[in-house]
């Protein structure tokens, strides 16, 4: 992999919202396309294997975007502002995902001189999947995007979950790494139930400009593997690669001491897809 540089930055949305994330640049700083790199669900910029995939597209000639989402919970480390994250929503995000591509058009990110957003790209993991997939339906600048292991339908929450969140104000959901109990309040039943046919990720697909390729492991949850097949049946432009034995996280662990060999044929195959459409 050619040589990397990288520089953070910190949008302030007011309200005491921030979308705090890292630029990663090309050796050879001159006009390229660039990639935004969304994560999911109790994820967040800097855990397992963002980084990685940041410097991997750096070295493959791409301003490489990670970042956080203004709610996801955390500030400084591991899920630190649990207060936002339980009031997390789609449409905050896609509120996020629009300041973030706006600072990059005014060039007020590191490197945005050089930025093409003409020639964007993302890629998301997880719900950050369907994140992306609604917002590059919004935004014709985004000319490819790719899902790794994402969701197909919004609306993924258990049923008892959802009746504790209507019956309780809350409900909570369990993180075994960190030993915490994440809280996630009506805000997201509300936005999810108000903004059907927006968030109707499959007719996204099959208005959306942009092509799609998915990439989904088959030792993932048997949900999201049919929902990657729904996916790719919603418009012919749109293809599906089958990464064998390749977990949620593509076998990845955090801290990711190593890369998995799931893991590097994702981002190759992600890194073709690039090439083919931003190039």
């Amino acid at each position: 992999m050619t040589p990397t540089e990288q520089q953070s930055f910190t949008i302030d949305l007011g309200n005491n919202l921030f979308v705090r994330g890292d630029v990663h640049a090309p050796a050879e700083q001159t006009k390229r396309p660039v990639v935004i790199i969304c994560h999911g669900f109790k994820g967040y910029k800097d855990w397992n294997f963002f980084p990685y995939t940041a410097e991997e597209l750096a070295g493959s000639g791409y301003y490489a975007i990670r970042f956080n989402f203004s709610c996801n919970g955390v500030d400084k480390e591991d899920f630190d502002e649990l207060d936002k994250f339980a009031v997390n929503t789609y449409t905050r995000e896609l509120k996020d995902l629009e300041a973030l591509l706006q600072a990059a058009k005014d060039g007020d990110l590191p490197y945005s001189d050089m930025f093409d957003t003409d020639r964007t790209g993302i890629v998301g993991h997880s719900r950050g999947g369907a994140t992306s997939i609604i917002f590059a339906s919004e935004h014709p600048e985004v000319k490819s995007v790719v899902t790794w292991n994402g969701v197909a339908d919004v609306d993924f929450l258990g049923e008892e979950l959802k009746q504790d969140i209507r019956e309780k104000g809350a409900g909570y959901i369990a993180n075994k790494r960190t030993n915490q109990d994440m809280p996630i309040k009506a805000n997201l039943l509300e936005d999810i139930e108000s903004n059907r046919e927006r968030f109707d990720i499959l007719s996204r697909i099959n208005e959306m400009h942009a092509p799609l390729h998915i990439i989904q492991g088959d030792a993932d949850g048997s949900w999201l593997q049919e929902g990657a097949e729904k996916m790719r049946d919603a418009a012919s432009e749109h293809s599906l690669t089958i990464i064998e034995g390749g977990t949620h996280t593509f076998n990845a662990a955090h801290p990711m001491e190593h890369v998995p060999r799931e893991l590097e044929q994702a981002m190759e195959k992600t890194i073709d897809v690039f090439d083919n459409y931003l190039r």
